[in-house]
């Protein structure tokens, strides 16, 4: 039994292997927007496989525009959404749209860890509204509520059935 599903374990990951033998290209290019094609192209030139592609370009078109945006700002400014959020958007948009160009599952690791240095670099010294925990006279009245209707509840719908009367 174990030789079989060895074999079938092989068998599948021979059928599962993409290239059969061919040598693959350095990356894949999607179609996903009308720039595709010359972002395939700069990588084509460039030489470099997709994920060293998509590092390049998320580091030279999509973070050196909201670089660019950032800098504009004032840095209090950097924590007011209202001023941030058009720029960080276009700055997501465009990590998007590397990945789906080069056919990389966006988001991934690599656009992760540059979406987390943008944060270190840019908002961490923005305020936190921290969601703290109501007050125990609150969460006691929530609580109890429903706790103390079920018997109620339940009586009525015992009395109801006890009287033989099925019609409210």
């Amino acid at each position: 039994m174990k030789g079989a599903l060895g074999f079938i374990g092989v068998f599948l990951s021979f059928l599962s292997e993409p290239t059969r033998g061919v040598t693959p290209e350095p990356f894949a290019c999607g179609d996903a927007t009308d720039r595709c094609p010359d972002i395939c192209d700069l990588c084509q030139s460039l030489g470099q496989p997709s994920l060293d592609c998509l590092s390049t370009l998320n580091q030279h078109l999509c973070l050196a525009n909201f670089v660019g945006a950032m800098g504009s700002l004032q840095s209090a400014d950097r924590c007011s959404w209202g001023l941030v959020k058009v720029s960080y958007s276009n700055f997501s948009l465009c990590t998007e749209e590397m990945s789906d160009c080069l056919r990389i599952p966006w988001p991934n690791s690599q656009v992760e860890r540059l979406f987390v240095d943008v944060h270190h670099e840019y908002f961490r010294d923005c305020p936190s509204e921290e969601l703290s925990d109501p007050p125990e006279a609150v969460v006691f009245a929530l609580a109890m509520t429903p706790i103390c209707l079920i018997p109620i509840m339940v009586s009525l719908v015992v009395l109801k059935t006890k009287n033989g009367d099925g019609s409210s």
